[in-house]
């Protein structure tokens, strides 16, 4: 608690203390940098678009930003079924998708990944543990950064995300696959068929870092998905981070395929994400 006794302070005293007033509501004493580039709107909220090291970035933000600067992250498919994204605008947070389309959570991308991160959460003043939305193809972008960064993640939310890379896009158990997705991955890789089979950078396979860092993970999937089959995806992620102590929440749709994504009411979701993350310190000062 602050207490005046009337005295009168020193300009330098009174700044502290108001910088100190400050971070107890919202976080810091320095505001957020104003977002560059072309403003829109989009779902009723601001939309900012803009370039950064050479990708296009897209911020969607509240009308009034929360405590701690809590975010959620796109993998891939900025506003498809986006009931999530804008259930958590409504809580204050912000939504954040770079474009690198079909580059699989590459190595590559991961380095975009990282500058981007560090902008938002240095300039910006996001929360250092943002919540990784992977949606499909998505699934990719955030295991792999999750796995090479598992103390900048406050959760991870699959929705019906490729967990291994021979089940989609090669095909090489129940699934369709898609042939030119197979392809292009290989060459985004550097791989060779044989290669690629053998690969072990897949969800499933880089959970060890993930799991000792406590991330929490909830996945909704179809369980009648013949793209992504949970059974060669989900279930088996899930049933390899159980295993090493991690946990994970899964919500099955009887009887769905792929599509749609999300849920119709997507509050069993939003509530798990607002219950579970894990929060970065500095959002309780």
């Amino acid at each position: 608690m602050l207490v005046w006794d009337g005295t009168l302070l020193p300009k330098s005293r009174l700044l502290a203390l108001c910088c100190l007033a400050l971070s107890l509501g919202t976080g810091g004493c320095r505001p957020a940098a104003p977002f560059p580039g072309v403003r829109s709107e989009w779902n009723g909220f601001a939309r900012y678009d803009f370039e950064f090291a050479g990708r296009k970035v897209t911020v969607a933000a509240p009308e009034e930003r929360a405590r701690g600067g809590p975010w959620l992250w796109r993998g891939e498919f900025f506003g498809a079924f986006a009931g999530v994204d804008e259930a958590l605008l409504r809580q204050g947070w912000h939504v954040v998708y770079m474009a690198c389309p079909n580059t699989f959570g590459s190595p590559a991308t991961m380095d975009l990944w990282e500058k981007l991160y560090t902008e938002l959460t240095g300039r910006y003043r996001f929360s250092r543990r943002p919540v990784l939305l992977g949606m499909s193809r998505g699934g990719l972008y955030v295991y792999s950064w999750a796995a090479r960064h598992p103390e900048r993640v406050g959760l991870i939310y699959g929705d019906a995300p490729v967990c291994d890379v021979k089940s989609w896009p090669g095909g090489k158990g129940k699934g369709k696959g898609s042939a030119a997705d197979w392809e292009l991955f290989k060459s985004i890789h550097g791989l060779t068929e044989e290669q690629a089979l053998a690969w072990k950078g897949s969800p499933i396979d880089i959970l060890a870092p993930i799991a000792q860092a406590g991330i929490p993970i909830i996945h909704v999937a179809g369980d009648q998905d013949n793209v992504v089959p949970h059974d060669e995806n989900t279930l088996v992620l899930k049933s390899r981070y159980e295993a090493l102590g991690g946990r994970l929440e899964l919500i099955v749709k009887p009887g769905v395929g792929h599509h749609p994504h999300s849920l119709e009411n997507p509050a069993p979701i939003v509530e798990y994400i607002l219950r579970n993350r894990l929060k970065d310190p500095s959002e309780g000062r």
